[in-house]
C-alpha cells in the first residue's frame, strides 16, 4: 500500500542546507559561455614551437581532462537515490541545486573536448581521440567509482545512518572532497601560465575554477549531513575508516603516470609530492570539523572561495 501523502514542513532559512541552496542559485553560470577559443589558439601555437610536447605529452594532457569529464558523468548518474532517501526540504533542496551542477560539469567537459580538443587535433591532421576510450582510465579509477556507485544505490535497497555515512564518505568526502579538488588545484595550477613547459588554457582554468568553486560548497553539505549523524550515534570511527579504505585508490589515480616523461624532477608544472600534500592538508582538516563536536565547519562563503589557494 502506498504511503499516504502528507505535505512537508516549510523551508528553514537559516539551515545550512538552505544557505548552500541559496549560494547555489545566486552563483549561478553558464558552461556555454566561457570562452574557449583563445585555448585553441594557444594549444596550437605551443604545439608548434615546443620541441618535447608531442603526441604522448598531448596524451598526458589529454588524460586529466579526459577523467574529470568521465567522472562528471559519473557522479551525474550517481546522485538520485540519496535525494531519493532524503526527507528534509532543506537537504532536497540543495540536492537538486547539486545534480543540476554535476549535469553543467559534465556538459563543460563534453564541450571542451568537442570544441578544443578535437579542433586541435583536426587542425594537426591527427585522428580524433576518444574521451571514452580506456586508455585513460586505470583500474584504481574504475574501481573508486564502481565502489561510489554501489554505496550511492545501497540506500535504496537498505537507508540506514550508517549506510547514509558511507555513502557521503565515498561521494562527497573523496570523489569530491579529496581527488576532485586536488584534481582541480592541480589542473588549475599547471595550465594558468605559471610554466613554460606547459601551455596556458584560460578557458580550461575558469572551468575548473567554476566547477571547483560549486564542488566546495557539495563538500560542505556531505561534512555537515556526517556531523549531524555523528551526532545522532553514527561511529566517527565508521567514518574515518571508509575513507582510508578509499586513499589508495586515489593515490593511484593521481599518481597515473602513463603519460608523463619518465624524469620526474624534469616534469613541467606542479613539483612532485605538491598534489598529495594539498589533499592530505585537506583531508585532515575536513575529518577533524567533522568528528571534532567543537569544531566548525567552514560558512558556505568559505567553502566556495578558492583565493587563499592560488
Amino acid at each position: 500500500m502506498a504511503t499516504e501523502y502528507t505535505p512537508s514542513e516549510m523551508m528553514d532559512r537559516e539551515s545550512r542546507s538552505n544557505r548552500y541552496y541559496r549560494n547555489a542559485v545566486e552563483r549561478h553560470w553558464d558552461p556555454g559561455e566561457i570562452d574557449l577559443e583563445q585555448d585553441v589558439e594557444n594549444l596550437l601555437a605551443f604545439i608548434e614551437i615546443s620541441e618535447s610536447y608531442d603526441r604522448e605529452s598531448w596524451y598526458g594532457t589529454l588524460t586529466g581532462i579526459a577523467k574529470f569529464g568521465a567522472g562528471e558523468d559519473a557522479v551525474t548518474e550517481d546522485l538520485a537515490p540519496l535525494g531519493t532517501v532524503l526527507e528534509d526540504v532543506d537537504d532536497q533542496l540543495f540536492l537538486t541545486t547539486q545534480l543540476y551542477e554535476e549535469a553543467k560539469h559534465a556538459d563543460f567537459f563534453d564541450r571542451y573536448w568537442r570544441e578544443v580538443v578535437w579542433t586541435v587535433e583536426d587542425e594537426l591532421g591527427w585522428e580524433r581521440s576518444d574521451p571514452r576510450h580506456e586508455r585513460w582510465f586505470n583500474d584504481p579509477y574504475i574501481e573508486l567509482f564502481d565502489r561510489n556507485r554501489k554505496a550511492q544505490y545501497r540506500l535504496l535497497e537498505n537507508d540506514t545512518p550508517e549506510n547514509r555515512a558511507k555513502a557521503y564518505c565515498h561521494y562527497h568526502l573523496t570523489v569530491e572532497g579529496i581527488l576532485a579538488q586536488t584534481g582541480y588545484y592541480g589542473m588549475q595550477t599547471s595550465y594558468g601560465g605559471e610554466f613554460e613547459g606547459l601551455p596556458h588554457l584560460p578557458g580550461l582554468v575558469q572551468g575548473f575554477t567554476k566547477i571547483r568553486s560549486d564542488e566546495g560548497r557539495h563538500v560542505g553539505f556531505g561534512m555537515n549531513q556526517l556531523k549531524k549523524l555523528i551526532a545522532e550515534g553514527v561511529d566517527p570511527h565508521l567514518v574515518e575508516k571508509t575513507v582510508e579504505d578509499l586513499l589508495p585508490l586515489v593515490q593511484g589515480i593521481t599518481e597515473d603516470d602513463r603519460y608523463q616523461v619518465d624524469d620526474p624532477e624534469n616534469r613541467p608544472g606542479l613539483e612532485p609530492g605538491k598534489l598529495a600534500e594539498y589533499a592530505v592538508e585537506k583531508h585532515a582538516d575536513r575529518m577533524r570539523q567533522i568528528t571534532d563536536a567543537a569544531a566548525d565547519i567552514p560558512d558556505v562563503d568559505d567553502l566556495v572561495a578558492l583565493e587563499e589557494d592560488d
